[in-house]
């Protein structure tokens, strides 16, 4: 998978870098020698950091290049880590052992000192690193002008310094004229009086120069502008009278077609006269007509000036393009000042030219169009075109009986619905329709935006909005849908949109293409009919932000119209909507939808009924397969109609399918409607951003359907190093960022039982899987890279097993023989899931930064204390949901490196007082799930309830820390701690100490700690997640106390409250509200329906006052608006509760939840216009 090797040797090198660069800061612990290595090993990963920014299409598909960028990716590596390991030398132990050393006879052998192999292997290091470089001096992989590869060949030497020469002041002339980009027919179509010249010229050869000049030569609106076209291919050496009888023998033909006479013959008879009488006729015609000629293969300015003495300038507007291998003389052949314009570019290295006199060719701005538009032939309409009549100083009809929409169209459109119908889209399909409301009715706002990854159904589910609007609505006159052709042209991009404006029928068609010549300019046509009729424009596969900038500019102008643009970048769509909240997401299709649609496909398209126990044997594969499409419905619709046509064994298909899944649907005939999903996939790897696809890549370490927390996955990124701190971003930030970023791309998908957290947009509280077809998509490349190995039941015994990520499954039989022959000494990662065996830990795996142990079973304490002794270099280390695990060891203050430390859901109560050397440990997640003493009749369902997630926090009891708490500085997650069990004075001194804390969760607050407990909160500015389960038994002590927490966004207050704590209704930055009472009023509800930014409300409350929970703020006997925000509403009563909603209260409410007691009711859900998740009202038990 050359594409993403790039990107992942750039992170790594970044990273060697950054490393190395601290490094050298580290005086006391460096030997001089060691550090001026250090600075020469700097020097050289950043001059190979700068190779690996410019590498592009070409050099990935270079297999030396590729080899070359492996082997600085392994250096990298190997970097990285010995340099991690100078730093973090233990100075004292280091000091001691010298000593010892100093006072040992050289008789008695001992083992050399850490610091003393560390700068060793520094040593051995920077020759690999000269090694490295001279190789590529030796292979000539990186040139004076990128990255590109070198060939010799030494007779072309000079021939390339001139190529190169040229390019260069190419490039000097395009950018000093802005970098133009353009259309050499709309250039051409420029009308002025003086004879034009126009000269093309191709950076790397000929390639596409000839097509480019042939299509603006051929187009009709030229063909209608010259009277008389010629193409000349010069002889060499130049010769005038094959010249002119070439440039006659084509006038004659353009006088034949006039005339309507028989070309050929005709041509021959007027070519027999004498010289004399055809250089007269010649001279008539460049004196009397607009002519157009080409000039292919100009090799001089000799040549140039023979020329330009039989094509004077007879100020009629004639043109002249001339097509030259040189660039000299395309440049000198238009006269200077020169401009530049890149008509095309077919590689990185190869682009094609036009240069004309600066100053003679610019391009129309907006406004000249908007004041001059060309008239359309009154007969286009009468022939049943759509667009009206213009005339100039005319305008527009407005909408009439004469602009209803054909019937052939109409017709279509039911057809495509009923043979396409929409599944497990509707709630997309309804918030899609509010963004072509929002958009309409906003006259400065055209345009909105779809995107999603390739196959994701894009198009699909617009189309059906497309034809719904046009079948049902009347707030369009005018209908188009354009699918943007490659290379990108404006002017046949405005002819396709005209083209679809009309009828569906042949004859209105044919009409169409016969009428629509007669207007001039389609790009003023179209800015005209967008601008005065109620047009809806769907423009799909827009690839780059350049295209849309030239439609915009040319045609776009505030209307009642609405463009749809469908695009796979997120920046592109962006870029492309007036709005931001105009860009809508598409992602692939959950489960039971995907199941869905497989299941009506293999329906529709099969054949002939299956007997019902193949039906069942094959249900499995089908469900295995399912997963493996990621919800992707252009991927599901292929498989599920393959195996539809399968009637003979269709199992051993479908096995077939699923043992080489990605092979299959990239390699076999019968998926060639895939071809373009794997083009963008290998586009798309190729081009994100570097420190994306090792996040990527990463994800391939979990296994097909497995939940993965969105946490888990951020702490592991940052440390494996791929989020690092930044300038103006922390590591955490970065996070959360890559991983919305993939969650946009449905790289990840979200879990079902997490699918009501889409409506606060917020990926903060996300459970997410892997999409199966991407997984596999990266399972089928990574062993190319070697980075993650698996171990699942097919592994078998081999001595080819390493990489940097182990990931053991749960179906892997627990062989030692084989795990022992794994080369484990590039190791970075270790994930288990199901069964741990204490052989899992080996005295090789010196790298580990990462053992990821959550929800495995079997591991004892004793083997805690083998990891601990062997693993010094961990980073993290997670043990949630190890239940076995009722200690941790003492020795767990080694780990000096560990930075994220996760023992929730074990057993374990208290951490042990050596974890207060852990200096740089950033987050601790903690607690032991308990069973709360309350009355049956109070208690959550544990299954059924919809707040079962917010029962098992309430659940969730605190441990015990260590004095010294306030040592750890680096911390910003600590949570569950118990306050009254760790000793409460020094517990709330040492959390006053931790300003850093960002997110805190704590248990054991009772009426006489508890103002304190707030008090020391109070400065922390920077803590935004708070979590508080107050002791059981009167909670009145929260009366009084003030809450000054001016950065909170989440808080969460559980264990009967009576009362709401003072300055609640302050926290203008609260999102996410939890509250458990005893008893909540009226005016509590009125109190939280003022809260500004509030999206998420949980209520567990035991009963409510009068019965009746009324979320409805008023003012003076009038309601006003409240809970403006509010999108997520949960309610646990164990009371017979009515619910109800005022009609200004909760405009925005998406998903509500109830569990209550019996006979409990709700009202007035009209009033919730956006609910899309219907109230489940769920009886308690």
């Amino acid at each position: 998978m050359a594409e993403l090797a790039i990107g992942l040797t750039k992170s790594v090198v970044e990273g060697a870098v950054t490393k190395a660069q601290s490094a050298i800061e580290e005086e006391a612990k460096l030997r001089k020698s060691a550090q001026r290595d250090l600075v020469f090993i700097t020097g050289e990963f950043q001059m190979m950091q700068s190779f690996l920014s410019v590498a592009n299409n070409e050099r990935v598909g270079n297999l030396v290049v590729m080899t070359w960028v492996r082997q600085i990716r392994e250096l990298a590596f190997d970097v990285e880590d010995c340099i991690e390991f100078v730093v973090h030398l233990d100075k004292k132990s280091d000091k001691w052992r010298r000593f010892l050393h100093s006072i040992i006879p050289p008789c008695i052998p001992t083992s050399a000192l850490p610091l003393d192999e560390a700068v060793d292997e520094i040593e051995q290091l920077k020759a690999r690193v000269e090694d490295v470089s001279a190789r590529n001096a030796r292979y000539n992989l990186i040139s004076d002008t990128g990255s590109k590869p070198v060939v010799h060949h030494q007779q072309a030497a000079p021939n390339a310094a001139v190529a190169t020469a040229a390019l260069n002041l190419l490039l000097d002339e395009r950018d000093a004229s802005k970098r133009q980009q353009g259309d050499l027919t709309q250039f051409i179509t420029h009308e002025d009086d003086d004879l034009q010249v126009i000269s093309v010229w191709g950076s790397s050869g000929d390639l596409g120069t000839t097509s480019l000049i042939r299509k603006a030569y051929s187009d009709q609106e030229i063909c209608t502008t010259f009277a008389r076209r010629a193409w000349v291919k010069l002889m060499h050496p130049f010769n005038p009278y094959e010249f002119i009888h070439s440039l006659m023998a084509q006038f004659y033909e353009e006088t034949c077609k006039d005339q309507g006479r028989t070309v050929g013959l005709h041509v021959l008879k007027k070519m027999k006269g004498t010289e004399a009488e055809l250089f007269e006729e010649f001279e008539q015609q460049v004196e009397k007509n607009r002519y157009l000629v080409v000039l292919e293969d100009l090799l001089n300015m000799v040549e140039w000036d023979a020329i330009r003495t039989f094509l004077p300038n007879m100020k009629n507007g004639s043109w002249i393009i001339v097509s030259t291998q040189q660039s000299e003389v395309a440049r000198l052949c238009v006269g200077n000042p020169t401009q530049v314009l890149e008509l095309r570019q077919f590689s990185p290295e190869h682009s094609v030219y036009a240069f004309f006199k600066e100053g003679t060719h610019n391009v129309p701005d907006k406004t000249e169009m908007t004041d001059k538009v060309s008239p359309i032939k009154k007969e286009i309409s009468a022939s049943g075109l759509l667009f009206p009549t213009l005339e100039t100083g005319g305008s527009l009809p407005s909408s009439s009986s004469n602009n209803k929409i054909p019937t052939s169209q109409v017709q279509s459109a039911n057809q495509w619905v009923e043979k396409n119908p929409l599944i497990g889209r509707d709630a997309e399909m309804n918030e899609l329709r509010k963004y072509v409301a929002m958009t309409r009715y906003n006259s400065y706002h055209v345009s909105m935006s779809v995107w999603g990854i390739a196959g994701v159904g894009k198009s699909h589910l617009v189309r059906r909005l497309y034809y719904d609007r046009m079948i049902h609505g009347q707030q369009f006159q005018q209908y188009s849908w354009m699918h943007v052709s490659q290379p990108f042209n404006l002017r046949d991009f405005c002819w396709g949109l005209l083209w679809g404006f009309q009828s569906e029928s042949s004859e209105a068609k044919e009409t169409a293409s016969r009428r629509m010549m007669g207007s001039k300019n389609p790009i003023q046509e179209c800015r005209a009919l967008l601008k005065q009729q109620r047009c809806l424009v769907v423009i799909d596969d827009l690839q780059t932000k350049e295209e849309w900038n030239l439609i915009r500019d040319n045609i776009i102008s505030p209307s009642a119209s609405v463009i749809i643009v469908i695009t796979t970048e997120a920046s592109i769509a962006t870029h492309c909507a007036d709005n931001k909240e105009h860009v809508f997401n598409v992602k692939g299709l959950q489960a039971d939808a995907a199941s869905d649609l497989f299941n009506k496909e293999m329906h529709r398209k099969k054949k002939q009924p299956s007997a019902e126990h193949d039906q069942k044997d094959i249900a499995q594969e089908c469900q295995e397969l399912i997963l493996k499409c990621g919800g992707l419905p252009k991927v599901i619709v292929s498989v599920a109609g393959l195996l539809a046509k399968k009637t003979v064994k269709p199992m051993d298909t479908a096995r077939s399918i699923n043992g080489r899944f990605i092979d299959q649907l990239e390699t076999s005939p019968e998926f060639n409607s895939l071809r373009d999903l794997f083009d963008w996939m290998r586009t798309y790897f190729r081009t994100c951003p570097y420190y994306l696809k090792p996040c990527i890549f990463y994800m391939s370490i979990f296994p097909q359907d497995h939940s993965i927390r969105r946490r888990r996955l951020v702490r592991r990124w940052i440390a494996e190093g791929y989020s690092r701190d930044g300038e103006d971003k922390s590591a955490d930030d970065k996070g959360e960022e890559y991983f919305s970023r993939l969650l946009d791309l449905s790289i990840i998908q979200q879990c079902p039982e997490s699918l009501d957290t889409t409506a606060l947009a917020d990926t903060r509280k996300i459970a997410c899987q892997v999409n199966g077809f991407i997984r596999e998509y990266i399972v089928s490349r990574r062993m190319e890279e070697n980075l993650v190995f698996e171990l699942g039941d097919s592994s078998v015994l081999t001595t080819q097993r390493t990489g940097r990520h182990l990931t053991i499954t749960k179906n892997w039989k627990r062989d030692q023989i084989m795990f022992n022959s794994i080369d484990f000494s590039r190791l970075r990662s270790l994930t288990v899931f199901g069964d741990w065996k204490s052989f899992f830990v080996s005295e090789d795996m010196k790298l580990l930064r990462v053992l990821d142990l959550e929800d495995a079973s079997g591991i004892t304490e004793e083997d805690i204390e083998q990891v601990v002794k062997r693993l010094r270099r961990l980073k993290f280390l997670s043990l949630r949901k190890c239940t076995e695990i009722r200690h941790l060891p003492c020795s767990l203050g080694d780990l000096r490196q560990l930075q994220t430390l996760d023992v929730r859901h074990t057993s374990v109560t208290t951490l042990p007082a050596s974890i207060t050397k852990l200096h740089k440990l950033q987050y601790i997640r903690a607690g032991t799930n308990i069973l709360a003493e309350e009355d049956q009749s109070t208690r959550c369902p544990s299954v059924s309830c919809p707040l079962f997630v917010t029962c098992r926090d309430r659940h969730l009891a605190g441990v015990k820390l260590p004095r010294g708490i306030g040592k750890l500085t680096a911390l910003h997650t600590l949570g569950v701690i118990n306050i009254g069990a760790s000793g409460e004075k020094a517990m709330l001194k040492g959390l006053k100490e931790l300003t850093q804390l960002w997110k805190l969760g704590v248990s054991g607050i009772n009426k006489k700690n508890c103002e304190e407990f707030f008090t020391a909160i109070s400065g922390h500015d920077h803590l935004e997640s708070l979590f508080v389960q107050l002791d059981k038994g009167n909670t009145d002590y929260l009366k009084g106390i003030s809450l000054d927490l001016k950065q909170i966004k989440s808080l969460k207050l559980y264990g009967s409250l009576n009362t709401l704590p003072e300055g609640i209704d302050q926290l203008s930055k609260l999102t996410k509200l939890g509250l458990e009472m005893s008893v909540i009023k009226t005016t509590d509800i009125e109190l939280l329906g003022k809260l500004p930014e509030l999206s998420t409300l949980l209520l567990n409350v035991k009963c409510v006052e009068n019965g009746i929970l009324h979320f409805c703020v008023t003012v003076n006997n009038v309601e006003s608006c409240s809970y403006e925000k509010v999108r997520v509403l949960k309610i646990t009563c164990s009371s017979i509760v009515h619910v109800t909603f005022g009609g200004l209260a909760m405009k925005n409410l998406e998903v509500f939840n109830a569990t209550c007691f019996p006979e409990s009711s709700v009202s007035a859900l009209e009033n919730l216009k956006k609910l899309r998740i219907q109230p489940d009202l769920v009886p308690l038990k």
